[in-house]
């Protein structure tokens, strides 16, 4: 049976929204919070990050995959995790970069990941 319960990522400090998307089709499969931000929009936006990141990977003949993608902006971190079972799914958080503490931040999406099952 299928597990995408999110919901404790809202435990992370400075926690805006996050949502659990499908790279292959951009598809959001759950969400939590957002508020003023539309995950919906953003799940789709980061499918393109992470099929270019893939890309750059192929092309430069790495022998890797990723870990986490942090996009740092003015306000905000916004952090995506390919699951590591199923590397075309992944999570993303958007946290407040007043509030966060990053470190602790990648170790609790990690901690949720665990969690998943698809």
């Amino acid at each position: 049976m299928a597990n995408v319960d999110i919901s404790k990522l809202t435990d992370i400090t400075g926690f805006i929204g996050a949502c659990l998307v499908d790279s292959e089709t951009g598809l959001m499969m759950a969400s939590e919070g957002g508020g003023k931000l539309d995950l919906e929009a953003a799940g789709a936006a980061n499918t393109e990050v992470v099929k270019a990141k893939l890309s750059a990977i192929e092309m430069l003949g790495l022998d890797d995959h990723i870990d986490d993608i942090l996009i740092t902006l003015g306000k905000q971190f916004h952090l995506i995790r390919p699951l590591e079972q199923t590397p075309t799914i992944f999570l993303y958080v958007a946290l407040d970069k007043k509030s966060a503490n990053l470190g602790m931040a990648r170790v609790q999406v990690k901690s949720v990941e665990k969690t998943l099952s698809l």
